[in-house]
């Protein structure tokens, strides 16, 4: 049976999604601001924290994967649904549960700068940095974790755990 060792917390999950809507709303006050959820796992983050914006956004979600049911990046990135919001010459806020490797990180900013957008940034709910193999810049990030393979608040291991309220190591 695998084990869940608590990471962080809800009310520090809470906390930080506050204090980094509160710099998003200060940042694009004067923006058309669109928010690109990447699938599956950044829906809960992302629902959390558009709440907590005082600006108003838009919304689109985009599916890339790279893990498939293991606990490990494969490497093959596969982009399995796209934008369906118009970007061009707007300002774009991809939303992350977790920023790993970077790897799909990249791949999915060639492909919205393929749209024209007048800017884009980055906002994670975890930046995980151990494995990192990219030079990639995170605007926005709730929580720096370190080893370890985490479920809970949207993050999975073959799509079970995305409900627990929390943020777990899973250890198997």
């Amino acid at each position: 049976m695998p084990e869940l060792i608590p990471v962080i917390k809800k009310d520090e999950i809470e906390s930080k999604i506050v204090d980094i809507a509160r710099r998003i709303s200060n940042d694009y006050k004067d923006s058309e601001l669109i928010l690109v959820g990447i699938l599956k796992g950044a829906f809960v983050f992302m629902s959390d924290l558009m709440r907590r914006l005082t600006i108003p956004v838009q919304i689109d979600f985009i599916c890339a994967s790279s893990y498939g049911s293991g606990t490990s990046n494969s490497g093959d990135i596969k982009l399995t649904k796209e934008l369906g919001i118009d970007i061009c010459n707007k300002d774009v806020l991809i939303v992350e549960d977790i920023i790993d490797t970077g790897s799909t990180l990249l791949y999915l900013i060639e492909y919205l700068k393929s749209f024209g957008p007048k800017s884009i940034s980055v906002c994670a709910m975890l930046d995980k940095r151990e494995r990192r193999g990219t030079d990639i810049k995170i605007d926005y990030s709730c929580h720096v974790v370190e080893d370890g393979f985490l479920v809970g608040y949207g993050l999975d291991y073959a799509e079970n755990y995305r409900n627990l309220p929390e943020i777990y190591h899973l250890k198997l």
